[in-house]
């Protein structure tokens, strides 16, 4: 489901946006390109220290929807640029081989936000 160009994003750097919504209004929180590793089964990892918000609305829903992208690579039509929008469901990683393979390289996170991909869509 994730494409070569998702990749391809993901070697340079930019913002990535998660929005987590619970009970309330949408919740959006942002991290980096370069902090995302994707499992061999294309579930997608982050790194959190904070994002305690998002964690509570992720224990009410766990859907989640993230945008990320970069002007550095080519888009349809050979634009400057390209996006995705991902959704998927959320956990929280507190332990285990994934978890631990994430503190070794982010050593500031507390837990690992994980998506199960469920769609990916190329935007630019």
């Amino acid at each position: 489901m994730l494409t070569e160009k998702f990749f391809d994003v993901l070697k340079k750097e930019g913002v990535v946006s998660i929005v987590s919504w619970g009970i309330d209004e949408p919740h959006v929180v942002n991290t980096w390109n370069s902090y995302i590793e994707v499992t061999s089964d294309e579930r997608i990892l982050i790194p959190a220290y904070a994002m305690r918000r998002t964690e509570k609305n992720v224990n009410v829903n766990n859907k989640v929807k993230i945008a990320l992208g970069s002007k550095e690579v080519l888009g349809y039509k050979d634009y400057q640029g390209t996006g995705f929008v991902i959704e998927g469901t959320a956990k929280y990683l507190e332990s285990g081989t994934e978890f631990d393979m994430m503190k070794e390289k982010f050593s500031f996170l507390t837990r690992v936000l994980e998506i199960t991909v469920t769609s990916a869509k190329q935007m630019l």
